[in-house]
Order: C-alpha cells, then structure tokens, then sequence
C-alpha cells in the first residue's frame, strides 16, 4: 500500500531524508521509531501527499501520495495537536472532512455519529465544544474526525504524546481495536518503545538526520493484544532490545 523508493527530502539545501526505502503492506500497522529531528514527521507528509520527494518517488497503491490523497481522499494524517475549530461544536469537527467533500447532509450524520460511537464517545459529549473536554476527549474527537472518511491509510504522529501514561495506554488499547475492526494501512509515529512495540506489527528504526532506514524490527506477539502484555518478561525483553538500537 506505502512505498517509499529511494525518497530524498531537502529544505532550503538542507538533507532531511536520504533515500529511505520503505514498504508498508495493505493493513498492516508500522511503527516509526528515532532521534529527534531524523525525520519521522518528514515522511509522514510525504506520504500524506503534503511534501513533495526531493529525490526517488513515493507511492500510496500504486499512484503518487499527492494523487491518491486527491483522487481517492483515501489518506487522513492525526497529528499531535487534535486541531479541533473552537467554534464548532464535536459533532461538527467531525463532520467538517465530509462537508469538504460535498457528502449529502443526511449521509453526514449517518458517517459522523457511526465515527464519534467508533471512538467511544458518548452522546451527551457530543454537543460541547473543544474547550469543555479533557485532552483524551480531544484526542479521541481527532481520532472520529480521522476515521470519518473511512481512510485507507491512516498516518499518525505521536497522537498521544501529551497525555498522561495511564490515559495513553487506554487510547493504545482503543486504536488497535479500531484498527482491527477497520484494516485501514496505519503508519504511527512515536518516540515511545513501549507503545511502538504494543501497537505494531513491525518497527522501523531510522537514524540521525538525514534520516535513513537503520533497522526494522518484527514484532512477534499476536493480536488481540490485551493489557497485561505489557508486564510479561517477554515484552520487557523487547523494550531493552529496541532501545539498544535506538541507543547504537
């Protein structure tokens, strides 16, 4: 589904990433892992079709990233910021990707309340605007707003980086449940181990800028995966395996 051949990124004559070849299969869920600054978000936005290849191509099933996100609008990208509009209330956060696309207002309600029951959202929260909810609820808001189109590929970047440790593990355990019942291609930015290696099939180490592919790792616990992963030895052997890596 994501192939990156070769794909170079300069700003202003400055090597952001050296020609990295990557490839993420259709449904499958990789992680990002790297120092900062190496260029995880930079490939994001390639693959979101936002930054254009300053060498060697990248393509989403076959078409050039910035093809497929305008012809199928089958990419959505959630940063770590949910960026809801302050002035619009859940429901019409959610809803605001498919009145971009002309969807019938009949067909908007169907999709954005299917969305916001996908994320766990209750009814009654669904009136308030962004300044009336923790940062889980508008992270899980951002999440709806995502999944709204029914996205082929879903790109995430450290969406869960500002939340406490307890309130990230059960947005952890929510995103592979929607992921497992929805299959879209997901690509995850994060610096946490932990969370790479409970989320991911498989994790993708790159280096120091210019970013490059250092290593990837396959990840060889079966889905569904439950909370009490994370306290096994052998989870904890893997989390000292993956930061010796990062460390090398």
């Amino acid at each position: 589904m994501i192939e990156l051949q070769a794909a170079s990124l300069q700003y202003d004559g400055v090597s952001i990433l050296d020609s990295v070849k990557l490839h993420v299969a259709e449904g499958e869920f990789v992680s990002l892992l790297g120092p900062s600054g190496c260029g995880k978000s930079s490939l994001l936005r390639l693959v979101a079709g936002l930054s254009s290849p300053s060498g060697g191509d990248v393509l989403v099933a076959g078409a050039s990233a910035e093809q497929f996100r305008q012809e199928q609008s089958g990419t959505t990208l959630v940063f770590q910021e949910p960026r809801l509009l302050p002035w619009r209330n859940v429901r019409r956060n959610v809803a605001l990707p498919l009145e971009l696309s002309g969807v019938p207002a009949e067909q908007q309600q169907e999709l954005t309340t299917a969305s916001l029951d996908l994320v766990g959202l209750r009814r009654e929260d669904q009136g308030k605007y962004p300044r009336m909810l923790s940062g889980g609820m508008r992270m899980r808001v951002a999440l709806a707003r995502a999944l709204v189109t029914e996205p082929n590929v879903l790109l995430l970047d450290e969406p869960f980086a500002a939340l406490d440790d307890l309130l990230r593990q059960q947005l952890n355990e929510e995103l592979l449940r929607i992921w497992r019942e929805r299959s879209p291609t997901a690509l995850f930015v994060t610096h946490n181990i932990s969370e790479a290696i409970f989320l991911s099939q498989r994790i993708v180490v790159m280096s120091s800028q210019p970013g490059r592919i250092k290593t990837e790792i396959e990840i060889p616990f079966d889905y569904p995966r439950e909370a009490t992963l994370r306290a096994t030895p052998e989870f904890g052997t893997l989390v000292g395996v993956v930061g010796q890596t990062l460390r090398s």
